[in-house]
């Protein structure tokens, strides 16, 4: 395949950088965090979930609504990374400020989550746009599976030492709620230090040039993509599959450790259960890359809708530490997996000069995905009463997004 070039490598960092952001921020020690203030508020633990869930929807309209045209914009050059930029700021700042909450402010804590979503987020369109700008078609699903697995192995260093310091924050001297905060604190300064490879060596090669009133004609060029959506019309089949396949993948992320604590596991048991899974995501994400070269990316994507299926209905009956675990090493079997192959089969499908505008479209499809996931899931644990119902909405998503997937040829 290659020697691994200093351009694949500091694209493959950014995600050794800001996974912290998604196992600390987005499933774990937030979640946890969020749920103890709002129960020390007075909100029912089924009552709760549903407003994280809500948060999560609220985060992903927004920035769904933000991505297309920013897609096009990002598309001229120069732009991709000044935009890139832009969001990677509003995250890291507003990480690093969910520390700054006081216990009973935790409707300003969902804000500033929901502004750190928002910068992880759009950072992510341009970062993964940067894809088609580091690497070949032939490398795109090495580099994007070792991008996710050198993620997953990052994630653990910063989420491990927040861990031991929230367990023995009594230890060494500090209230159980500064240790939280703290968390939050190296998780922020982790994400910006490991993203300055990308800042410093990655750079756009494919561009349109500049013209007069960029925004105009963006919007322009975004309009005509959707007119003549029938000469990109594998593409947009894959959108549609991706939609609901990675909706389950993406509420199971977020709802994780709120479900956990639904079901009764102990603080410690879930930190456990999820920096495990984080571990043993590293070996299964590189197996789909070496299995995707001989059964395709599109047979492999198919494989862990085919288990992600299973976990869901596995999901709604445990009710131990013990199946928990079960359950997230199932999760982990195949997350950074389907969401790998997914990137890097959608960069070899789109045309390059036009890969910020058409990563946009995806970003806008799994966000807008990512709004009805999390709202289906808090919907029905807010009526049921019992979030272990909301598990079949999601089996739903993962069934529709493998039908339309299994239309579309294998990449080529």
């Amino acid at each position: 395949m290659g020697k691994t070039t200093i351009q694949e490598k500091s694209w493959i960092m950014y995600d050794w950088a800001n996974s912290a952001y998604s196992i600390t921020i987005m499933t774990a020690i937030l979640p946890i965090y969020y749920k103890i203030t709002s129960s020390q508020a007075g909100l029912e633990l089924n009552i709760s979930t549903a407003y994280w869930a809500y948060a999560n929807t609220i985060a992903t309209l927004i920035i769904s609504i933000m991505a297309p045209l920013l897609g096009t914009l990002g598309d001229y050059k120069g732009n991709k990374k000044r935009l890139f930029l832009s969001f990677w700021g509003v995250g890291v700042v507003f990480t690093a400020m969910l520390s700054i909450v006081t216990i009973s402010r935790w409707h300003i804590l969902v804000l500033f989550y929901i502004l750190s979503m928002i910068g992880f987020a759009g950072a992510n369109i341009f970062y993964d746009a940067f894809l088609v700008d580091v690497t070949s078609k032939n490398r795109m699903d090495k580099i994007s599976v070792v991008g996710f697995a050198f993620g997953y192995i990052g994630s653990t260093i910063p989420f491990t030492l927040s861990i031991l310091i929230i367990a023995f924050h009594s230890k060494i001297g500090i209230l159980e709620i500064t240790s939280y905060k703290i968390a939050f604190v190296i998780t922020a300064i982790w994400w910006g230090v490991f993203s300055v490879p990308l800042i410093k060596n990655v750079k756009q090669v494919f561009y349109i040039d500049i013209e007069p009133n960029p925004i105009k004609m963006s919007v322009k060029r975004l309009l005509n993509t959707i007119v003549h959506i029938k000469e990109n019309r594998h593409i947009f089949m894959f959108l549609a599959a991706y939609f609901f396949y990675i909706d389950g993948v993406s509420t199971i992320i977020k709802m994780a450790a709120a479900y956990g604590i639904d079901i009764g596991l102990g603080t410690g048991d879930l930190l456990a259960i999820l920096l495990v899974t984080q571990i043993a995501a590293f070996p299964f994400a590189l197996l789909y890359g070496k299995l995707s070269e001989i059964y395709s990316s599109k047979r492999m994507i198919h494989v862990a809708i085919y288990i992600y299926i299973f976990i869901c209905i596995f999901a709604y009956q445990i009710d131990s530490a013990s199946e928990y675990w079960v359950l997230a090493l199932l999760v982990a079997s195949s997350q950074g997996g389907i969401q790998a192959l997914s990137r890097s089969y959608f960069g070899k499908i789109i045309p390059e000069k036009k890969s910020n505008e058409f990563f946009g479209f995806y970003n806008v499809f799994g966000k807008f995905a990512s709004i009805m996931g999390p709202l289906i899931f808090g919907m029905i644990s807010q009526i049921t009463g019992k979030s272990q119902n909301a598990v079949f909405g999601i089996v739903a998503l993962f069934i529709t997004g493998g039908v339309i997937l299994a239309k579309l040829p294998a990449e080529k």
